[in-house]
């Protein structure tokens, strides 16, 4: 990582490196063409359709019974540990920890019909398996390009816990890769503004934000760059000041949350929502309830900032949260959703208010969802196990139906009984939400893996 700190320790190879930098895969020969601000991607001629998703990844695998599909009238030890509540859609009922959302069950598209294939802890819609594991934003910036032309900005990022908390823990590896690029190249891969990266091989820079905010030290280190090497910034000076005047202008201000109003902050906080140092110290995973708590609402608020400045796919997970097996490692599932629901429920239901006060509903799909379901039968410990053959699955906005249930488990909760949805109809509906799918067909360059998933047949009912 480059220091910009210390421009004592600034040598010729790290500013002829710097030169050459790239912000998700923000290169010199991207600089070349031009775009005046706010134009759109499909003003370029590339096969989008400019609406943008943000993926709210449910990390650990949420149970359908505690969220949107309680079966009150199974038994007990079927049914939804926490009740239920009635929404604004007559006859549809949540898991009593959501009020908010059910109060805006109107403008949700609730999938009770989910198949995530497995219960493995690995993110499903990624684009492959092993060496060619991708996140899927990856594929929409294949097409898309890496960056937006008019301000630098990834169009393609990941947000962990400490883009928006120094002090969180760092994301959790190995239980899904969240930032592979798979067969596409490297520059596509997420941006990941939370400084645990460095300025790598492929010149995809990622630095901690107040190195990108701290004009000065950047300026001095120009400053002492100029003063020893006069003669190499004959060539390349002007290109270069470009891309750093990107890196430390509008692409920067995107991420930076101390430029948001303070009342839009207020509303997304879900760090009031309860006192985490009252969450139970007995679970191994209480520091990532904890960092759910403090970061949930912060990490919804910076993905809106990014989609309503052009950036089309956005990560947005936690670590570890919602794997509720009542085991050394895992809270139950009653005290667990009250640790993970609250947050979720408030951070959500504020990003809906927040797009649609902004004009942005129909065109940011909320897609909310995890790895796995849980079983059917809360175990001996009252927790639930993992189970591949139903999930919960939320989606909202985009174009969406509002108030819609697409599908219904069987009377154990356990397999669809209607309108089964896999994991390939979900990767074809945000296929056709980002892109103009006949415009792809026809779009000289366009990789095979990128055509296969855009084929992908959407969720019934969605339309499109």
């Amino acid at each position: 990582m480059l220091n910009f700190g210390d421009t004592a320790r600034l040598g010729r190879r790290d500013f002829l490196r710097a030169g050459s930098l790239a912000l998700g895969g923000l290169s010199l020969p991207w600089l070349l063409p031009t775009a005046s601000a706010g134009t759109k991607l499909s003003e370029l001629g590339k096969p989008v359709t400019d609406k943008a998703v943000v993926f709210l990844f449910m990390h650990g695998g949420p149970s359908q019974f505690e969220t949107f599909d309680p079966k009150m009238s199974a038994p007990q030890e079927i049914r939804s540990a926490t009740g239920e509540i009635q929404t604004a859609v007559p006859g549809l009922t949540f898991g009593t920890n959501f009020p908010k959302l059910a109060e805006r069950a109107n403008r949700l598209c609730v999938v009770r019909s989910f198949v995530p294939g497995d219960a493995n802890h690995d993110i499903k819609t990624i684009v492959g398996r092993d060496s060619h594991m991708a996140n899927l934003g990856s594929a929409y910036a294949s097409a898309a390009g890496s960056n937006l032309p008019s301000s630098g900005l990834p169009t393609n990022c990941v947000l962990f816990p400490r883009a928006v908390d120094p002090n969180a823990g760092p994301e959790q590896k190995g239980f899904g890769n969240f930032v592979a690029h798979g067969p596409f190249p490297a520059s596509t891969a997420p941006f990941q503004p939370d400084g645990n990266g460095s300025l790598k091989s492929d010149m995809k820079l990622n630095v901690p934000l107040a190195r990108l905010d701290d004009r000065r030290a950047m300026l001095s280190a120009f400053d002492a760059a100029k003063a020893d090497y006069d003669t190499h910034f004959e060539s390349f000076d002007s290109a270069r000041q470009k891309a750093f005047s990107l890196l430390l202008g509008n692409s920067a201000e995107a991420f930076d949350l101390s430029k948001e109003d303070a009342k839009t902050v207020a509303k997304y906080d879900t760090e009031k929502l309860y006192d985490v140092t009252k969450i139970n110290k007995k679970w191994n995973n209480w520091k990532h309830y904890t960092d759910n708590a403090k970061t949930l609402g912060k990490l919804l608020l910076l993905a809106r900032r990014l989609v309503e400045r052009g950036a089309g796919f956005v990560t947005v997970t936690t670590n570890f949260v919602w794997d509720m097996h009542a085991d050394v490692n895992n809270a139950t599932m009653t005290e667990g959703m009250g640790y993970m629901a609250p947050p979720f429920d408030h951070a959500v239901s504020a990003l809906l208010d927040d797009l649609k006060e902004r004009g942005l509903e129909d065109k940011v799909l909320l897609v909310a969802c995890g790895e796995m379901g849980r079983t059917p039968r809360i175990n001996k410990n009252a927790g639930r196990d993992h189970w591949g053959n139903l999930g919960p699955l939320l989606l909202a906005g985009g174009g969406v139906p509002g108030g819609a249930v697409i599908g219904k488990s069987n009377a154990s909760g356990g397999e669809p009984a209607s309108d089964p949805v896999k994991v390939q109809n979900l990767i074809g509906t945000i296929m056709h939400t980002l892109f103009d799918t006949g415009k792809l067909r026809v779009t000289r360059g366009v990789s095979r893996e990128l055509q296969q998933l855009a084929d992908y047949a959407p969720i019934r009912g969605l339309g499109g």
